[in-house]
C-alpha cells in the first residue's frame, strides 16, 4: 500500500481524460498487466450483499472484514477524494507447477494452492501499481492516490467487475470470458475523473459445477459462500481448531484450495502466467506430506521467505499437514511423522496429530 500523494498543483484542466484513460491502460500492460478497467465508487449493491453476509456470520473469524464500517464499501470514506478506481489483473497460474489434478489424487503429497507457490503476490502487484501511479504522474504532474493490493478494506471484486475486468462467478470469484480466474486484483485509488469502462456481465448461465465440487459444501447457493467452510479460510484465516466434521473433507490440501477454479469450464481458456516471480519455489507443487511434516520452524521461515505461505504461521503448517497425513493411506512412514510429533510444544498441533493417529491406529 503506498500513501496517498498531497502535491496537486498540476492544473488539470487541460488534461485530455480520455486520451489519459487509454494512455494508463497502455502503460499498464506495458507494465505486465493483462487487463486495466476504470470504475466509479458506486458500491451500493455490493455493500448490501456485504452486510448480509457479515450478517449470517460467513465470515467467520475474520473480524477485519466487519472492522472497518462502510470504508470498505465506500471509496472516499478510506481514501477522501477518491472518484475512480484503476483495476488491474495479473496472470498466475504457473506452467511449470505439478498438474493440479494429478497433485490432488496422490494423497501423501501436500496441495498448496497455485497462487501461494512462487513469490508474495502483494510485493509483486504494488511495485507495479506504483510505477503505473509514477507513470501517470510524470504526465500530468501530482494527484492523489492509494495504491491496494488484498491489504486494506477494499471490495476488489465488485470493483474490478464494474471496470470491466469480469464478473463474480457462482465460486464468488472473479471470472473473465478469455482467460478464467487465474489472475490476481489490484487497485489505484484516484481523484482523477476518469471515464469509467462497462461493467462485465455475467456468463456462468446454467453451470453449477462449482457448486458440486466443493469439498466442503462452502459453496451454500450460487454467489454464497460460508467462509467457515471453506478450505482456504480453515487453512490460512483460521487460528484455532479445525472443525473436527471438517477434516476428512479437507484431503490433502494444506494451503488454500482450488477446485472451484479447476472445474470451472471458463478456465479451458485460461493462460499460463509469463512472470517469474510466481514460478514455484522449493518444489511446494509437489512435496510429499511426510517431507513437509518434519520442516523445523527455522525450516520453514526459510523456505517460505517472501511467500503467502506464512500467512498460516508455522503452528498452521503443523496444523494443516497433521490433517492431511491423517486423510493419507496409512503407511509406517505417516504413523512415525506423526507420532515424533504427538508431544509437540503446542496444544494445537497435538490436538490435530492426536486426530490424525486416530485415523491409522
Amino acid at each position: 500500500m503506498a500513501l496517498a500523494r498531497n502535491d496537486t498543483t498540476a492544473e488539470r484542466h487541460d488534461v485530455d481524460l480520455t486520451t489519459l484513460s487509454h494512455d494508463i491502460k497502455r502503460w499498464g500492460q506495458e507494465l505486465g498487466f493483462q487487463q486495466v478497467g476504470i470504475a466509479d465508487t458506486d458500491l451500493s449493491k455490493a455493500e448490501t450483499r456485504l452486510l448480509d453476509w457479515l450478517g449470517r456470520g460467513w465470515h467467520g473469524e475474520m473480524d477485519y472484514m466487519a472492522a472497518h464500517g462502510t470504508r470498505r464499501s465506500r471509496p472516499a470514506e478510506l481514501v477522501t477524494g477518491t472518484v475512480r478506481v484503476i483495476s488491474v489483473r495479473l496472470d498466475y497460474f504457473p506452467a511449470q507447477a505439478e498438474p493440479a489434478d494429478s497433485v490432488l489424487q496422490r494423497a501423501d503429497t501436500g496441495y498448496v494452492a497455485r497462487y501461494a507457490l512462487g513469490r508474495d503476490y502483494h510485493k509483486v502487484l504494488r511495485s507495479r501499481l506504483q510505477k503505473l501511479a509514477g507513470r501517470i504522474e510524470s504526465v500530468i504532474g501530482g494527484f492523489n492516490y492509494r495504491v491496494f493490493t488484498d491489504s486494506a478494506p477494499v471490495l476488489e471484486k465488485p470493483l474490478a467487475q464494474k471496470a470491466g475486468l469480469g464478473w463474480i462467478g457462482k465460486h464468488t470469484n472473479l471470472l473473465n470470458r478469455e482467460t478464467g480466474s487465474w489472475f490476481f486484483l489490484g487497485e489505484l485509488y484516484t481523484d482523477l475523473p476518469l471515464p469509467v469502462d462497462t461493467p462485465a456481465a455475467d456468463h456462468c448461465g446454467t453451470c453449477h459445477a462449482c457448486l458440486d465440487v466443493c469439498p466442503t459444501q462452502a459453496i451454500v447457493a450460487p454467489y454464497q459462500l460460508d467462509a467457515r467452510r471453506c478450505i482456504s479460510y480453515l487453512t490460512i484465516e483460521l487460528k484455532g481448531s479445525i472443525p473436527v466434521e471438517l477434516r476428512p473433507l479437507m484431503g490433502n490440501r494444506i494451503f488454500g484450495c482450488d477446485d472451484c477454479q479447476l472445474v470451472c469450464p471458463w478456465n479451458r481458456f485460461a493462460r499460463f502466467t509469463a512472470e517469474p516471480d510466481f514460478t514455484p519455489r522449493h518444489n511446494l507443487d509437489a512435496l510429499q506430506l511426510v517431507g513437509l511434516f518434519g520442516w523445523s520452524e527455522e525450516e520453514f521461515l526459510k523456505r517460505t521467505e517472501g511467500s503467502a505461505i506464512r500467512r498460516a504461521g508455522y503452528e498452521g503448517w503443523l496444523r494443516n499437514i497433521a490433517v492431511g497425513l491423517g486423510n493419507a493411506p496409512t503407511s509406517p512412514e505417516i504413523i512415525t511423522a506423526l507420532s515424533v510429533r504427538k508431544d509437540h510444544p503446542s496444544a494445537l498441533v497435538r490436538e490435530h496429530v492426536t486426530w490424525a493417529l486416530s485415523r491409522h491406529l
